[in-house]
Order: C-alpha cells, then structure tokens, then sequence
C-alpha cells in the first residue's frame, strides 16, 4: 500500500508542479483568467501533494509513551487537511477570480498560447491520472468504485484520484471558455470557467472531506476483517462465546482488535492464558493489517451450573 501510494502522490507532484509554472507563465502573457485559476489549482494541487507525503511519513512514527498506539491514523488528518485546502484556496480562489472577470470582462491576447498550454498540461494530468487509476483500480479489488472509496481505509488513493480528476474536467472548462469567448466574442466567459472550475474543485473538497472524516473519528476495520477474527475466535476450542468483537482503524495498515469473550468452565486458568496467547498471535499473523489484539475474558451474565463433582465433595 505505502510503496504504491508514495509513487502515485510523487507522479502527481512532479506533473503538478511542472505545470503550475507552464500555467502562471501563460496566464501573465494572455491575461486569461480561467489560465490564472488553473495555475493556482496546479499550486494547490502541489502543495497537497506534499501535505500527503508528509502525512505518510509522520503516520510511520512509532509509539510512544503520549501516543501508545502509534501514529497511523495522522495520514487521515492531512487528508482532511487537503480537502479544507482545495475548498478554501483552491475553490475559494477560483471562484472568486472568476467573479472579478464577470464583472470586469477583458480580452485575452495570444489565445495560442493558452491551447498550447492546456494540451501539454492535459497530457502530463492525463498520464498522472492514469497511474492514479491503476493504483486504485488494483487496490479496490473487486469493488465497485463508489464502495471502494467509502469502504477504503488509505484515503490517499482516492484523494489524488479525485484531485487528477478535477484537474482534468478544469482543464476542459478552461478550455471551453477560453475557446468560446474567442470565437462569440463574449470575454466574460473567461470568467464563467473560473467560477464552474472553482464549483468543480468545492464539490470534490466536500465530498473528500466527508469521506475522511470517518477515518479520523475512528472507523472500524473492514467486514472482510471482522469476520476474520469472528470466525478465528469462534473456531478456537475451548470459547463458550463471543459477547463482543471491537476493531478500530488505526491507520491504512494499522487495525485495534478487542475481543471480549467467556470460555469453557472445563479449561483452568493456565489452559485459558495459553488459549489467549495462541489466539493473538493467529489473528496477528493471519489478518491483514491487524497490529494489536486485546482479548478480555468475561463470564456470561446470570447464574453458572456448578459442576457434578466439585472438588472437595464426593458421591454419597
């Protein structure tokens, strides 16, 4: 997951970057100002890329003493953090641009310029896109793409998914105004692709912050998980019964299992302990993900039959 997470976040930072400043350059010598608002998108768009990579690397810190757990679930904090910054600069921004230009429309100069531009920025988001895709596609599995997202526990896949995705429907927008407030001869139209740009980007950021908001509350693992453990923990001889099965999503790779159950009159407590020590360490080392196992033995409510032939007593 991380390797191929890291690789899709680089390859959208270098083609971002790259762009950005194709984009500022163009804006300055036309004086478009969709051109501006996707300069300042491919900033953002930067930028988040980083706030993602920094995000990995904090989320390997190990545990300790303030944070027993480790610090996994950081990675959804920066992921909530990049969906505020394509809202509030990135959309914000855009649509504030577009307004200006509504208001006080201006003629472009060298439209060439702008279709260059946009045809080589396309084809360098378009390839950053594609290995977005890839990566997602082979880690969705078999799910559909709506359930792979809200079903997901590495939000960084699909938040540079949806990050390419509206970078290339901008892309198309500024075309499109560029191109027709050339041929119509209406410049406010210009303007009109910033603001559908910066609606673009807003509805992205509010559904990427919806999705990692789940993450950083404190999702449970997956049911592919969860029942994992369930059926490991009722399979184990000697477990009378499962009163509750907890997990909570610490990080991507990074699951909490508590397990409380109550076991067989007939084990003592040495049989007990050893059950409990092989269950951990099966759970650990066959599910996925799953770093830390509580298991807590709770006997069942209400009275308990006393055996035939307590020890102490014998048969009259």
């Amino acid at each position: 997951m991380a390797k191929g997470s890291k690789f899709v976040i680089y390859a959208a930072l270098l083609g971002n970057a790259a762009i950005a400043v194709t984009k500022f350059a163009a804006s300055i010598f036309t004086g478009s100002s969709a051109m501006l608002t996707e300069a300042i998108h491919s900033v953002v768009d930067t930028g988040n890329q980083g706030l993602l990579l920094w995000g990995l690397k904090r989320a390997k810190k190990p545990a300790d003493p303030r944070f027993p757990f480790g610090h996994g679930r950081e990675i959804y904090f920066w992921s909530f953090v990049v969906a505020i910054m394509i809202f509030g600069v990135g959309a914000g921004v855009s649509i504030f641009e577009g307004i200006k230009h509504l208001l006080h429309p201006r003629a472009t100069t060298s439209p060439t310029v702008n279709y260059i531009v946009l045809g080589s920025a396309f084809l360098f988001e378009g390839a950053a896109w594609l290995i977005a895709l890839k990566e997602f596609r082979r880690a969705k599995g078999k799910a559909g793409y709506v359930e792979a997202v809200q079903k997901g526990k590495d939000p960084t896949l699909f938040v540079v998914l949806f990050e390419d995705s509206a970078a290339m429907a901008g892309l198309v927008v500024a075309f499109l105004g560029i191109y027709l407030g050339q041929v119509t001869g209406w410049m406010w139209l210009d303007g009109a692709a910033s603001v559908v740009i910066g609606l673009i980007l807003a509805a992205v950021a509010l559904w990427l912050a919806w999705e990692t908001k789940g993450l950083l509350i404190g999702e449970s693992a997956s049911e592919v998980v969860r029942s994992q453990v369930r059926s490991m923990v009722a399979d184990q001889d000697g477990v009378e019964k499962i009163h509750e099965l907890l997990t909570l999503q610490m990080g991507p790779e990074s699951i909490l299992v508590v397990v409380s159950m109550d076991f067989a009159d007939r084990l003592d407590a040495a049989a007990v302990e050893n059950t409990m020590a092989g269950m951990r360490e099966r759970i650990r080392t066959e599910v996925a993900g799953v770093s830390r196992v509580f298991i807590q033995v709770e006997p069942a409510p209400g009275p308990r039959s006393l055996p035939d032939n307590p020890a102490g007593t014998g048969s009259s």
